[in-house]
């Protein structure tokens, strides 16, 4: 810690590779174990290395949100060939970009109703190769997805008899914990898409916190996993990992101590993020348990104890922030560091601010 602690100036998002890779092969074997592909999302760390990391350890492919996303992390890597867009893609501009990315990997996106579907259909009508469609849908989160098996039903009906587009199956993102709900809602659509006459190439599924109960709702075939690729505070607070298992921090420098039991770092909302995610406090001080951080401006972050703080300008913090995908986003490059490599690696952050 010590040698890439002094060569970094600060702040910096520090990336443990070791660490990286233990948390990929933790969820690959896994998967491997219960019979199901892994399709991570690459929100988390927006790196084509990592995302070649995870293909390497057995990924089928990637997941992304946005176009703009996936065009950057394929135009990066070598191993990727296969793309989820996770996301309703509504637009002109964006569904021609779509079709231009579809002619270079396997692309396979969602859609929640037939206005979405009708827009792909538009895009893909005249293509050489159809575009695979999975129907997304609500099981417990309330934000996109149909309401309903019925519905899934319905759309997946819509998709196969559309021009330029085939059915690629279900999809759903559903709250931590909602394994019942996912295999309920999953096993109805799945017995009403098949009885008229439609096959089920993919029944998706995702979300770390629970990640390693996945199994529990045997109906899903592929999982994306998205943060567990680095873990942050609010894992360990929801008991999904440890400390040690944290595989991105912000490196931080003391520049003010005022009073006995108050410090100030140059680490803020642009860096360690404001989202709290339920907890009280922005980030978690490695090392330093009785430290909290209670307030955050734009450019500076708040360090408060209960007794004498023992800290001092110039001192070093390494944080471990409320939320590591947020984090990702807000800074141009990452530094990563590995066993047996005495100096960090600088790499640019391929999808940052890839938002449309």
């Amino acid at each position: 810690m010590e040698t890439f602690a002094e060569s970094l100036d600060t702040p910096s998002v520090v990336i443990d590779v070791d660490v990286v890779h233990a948390n990929i092969r933790r969820f690959q074997t896994y998967a491997d174990v219960h019979g199901f592909k892994v399709r991570p999302h690459i929100k988390t760390h927006k790196l084509p290395l990592i995302a070649d990391m995870q293909i390497a350890a057995g990924a089928i492919g990637i997941t992304c949100q946005k176009v703009s996303e996936a065009e950057a992390m394929v135009a990066g890597s070598s191993l990727i060939t296969d793309v989820l867009i996770t996301y309703n893609i509504v637009g002109a501009q964006k569904l021609a970009r779509l079709a231009a990315l579809a002619r270079k990997v396997r692309l396979s996106v969602v859609a929640d109703s037939a206005a979405v579907v009708d827009g792909l259909s538009a895009a893909f009508a005249g293509e050489a190769s159809p575009l695979g469609v999975l129907v997304e849908c609500d099981t417990g989160a309330n934000r996109c997805g149909v309401a309903s098996p019925e519905d899934a039903a319905a759309l997946a009906r819509t998709i196969a008899a559309s021009p330029g587009l085939v059915f690629g199956g279900l999809m759903t993102y559903p709250p931590a914990g909602g394994e019942a709900a996912v295999q309920r809602f999953m096993t109805k659509a799945k017995a009403l898409i098949e009885a008229a006459g439609l096959a089920i190439p993919v029944i998706s599924s995702g979300g770390t916190p629970t990640m390693m109960h996945a199994a529990e709702a045997p109906v899903v075939s592929e999982y994306r996993p998205g943060t567990y690729v680095y873990n942050d505070r609010s894992l360990v607070m929801r008991g999904a990992c440890g400390w040690e298992d944290c595989a991105l921090s912000v490196l931080t420098t003391v520049v003010s101590v005022p009073t006995a039991n108050r410090a100030v770092i140059d680490a803020g909302t642009k860096t360690l993020t404001s989202d709290l995610l339920g907890l009280a406090g922005y980030g978690h001080v490695l090392g330093r348990d009785d430290l909290a951080i209670d307030q955050l401006s734009e450019e500076h972050g708040r360090i408060v104890s209960t007794g004498p703080i023992g800290l001092r300008v110039g001192d070093r913090l390494r944080i471990v922030p409320n939320h590591a995908c947020v984090v990702t986003n807000m800074v141009d490059e990452v530094h990563l560091i590995e066993a047996g490599r005495p100096e960090p690696r600088k790499v640019p952050v391929a999808a940052r601010g890839r938002i449309r």
